[in-house]
């Protein structure tokens, strides 16, 4: 779940008439900030900038998926998930588990 101030950021952006890229820059420099804090175990800065550009999508931010000829058919795949999550109006949650709970 991505904190508190990229979100405000983005809505802030979103008021000044900026564009999707624009507002997902604030979640993208999130994520480079924790990977150099070793918060991600990410192997190099694209990585960062695809977990930030999910994010973006699943917080409601209007940035639509990449094209055919842009992406693999995995990623555009994720990216529509991502984006169709967004624009439902549902919060972006973490996973549950499914199973049953440990007592």
């Amino acid at each position: 779940m991505p904190e508190k101030g990229p979100a405000k950021r983005a809505q802030e952006r979103k008021k000044e008439g900026k564009a999707p890229t624009t507002q997902a820059g604030e979640y993208v420099r999130e994520e480079m900030r924790h990977a150099k804090e070793g918060k991600h175990s990410v192997k190099n800065p694209k990585q960062a900038i695809a977990i930030g550009l999910s994010k973006t999508r699943r917080e409601g931010v209007d940035l639509k998926p990449p094209a055919k000829s842009k992406a693999s058919p995995a990623t555009r795949k994720k990216a529509q998930q991502d984006y169709a999550r967004g624009q439902s109006g549902r919060a972006a949650k973490s996973k549950s588990s499914g199973g049953k709970s440990k007592r």
